[in-house]
């Protein structure tokens, strides 16, 4: 398994797909941008391209990787939070190695995107 979805994520992503039609994967993975140079890319997914997408079930939820994002991305968790102010999907990644106070822009060992200005 590429990455851990929480049950909180699972829920929350299971009500967002009840808005989508059938056959949504949720894709997730990185693009270049951010405070640090690479930023998360979430979201959802209805054409998969076998020669450069993987697939896996994780915790119920169909989800899509480019393949070349899949190192990156191995060993991460994303979980769900709910505050007073709201919520939010948090993303855990053990191959980050700079992270940005906003928490969606990271630094990968193996792959440097170009930082943008926050």
């Amino acid at each position: 398994m590429v990455i851990t979805i929480t049950d909180n994520a699972r829920k929350q992503i299971q009500e967002m797909m009840k808005e989508e039609t059938e056959g949504a994967h949720l894709r997730f993975g990185i693009k270049g941008g951010g405070c640090s140079g690479l930023s998360y890319s979430l979201g959802f997914e209805y054409n998969i391209n076998e020669d450069l997408d993987s697939v896996e079930e994780i915790n119920g939820i169909p989800v899509v990787f480019f393949n070349q994002d899949i190192p990156i991305l191995e060993g991460t968790t994303i979980d769900f939070k709910q505050n007073m102010m709201g919520g939010g999907f948090s993303i855990d990644n053990p191959n980050a190695i700079v992270s940005c106070g906003c928490g969606s822009s990271f630094r990968a060992k193996d792959r440097e995107g170009v930082p943008e200005n926050c």
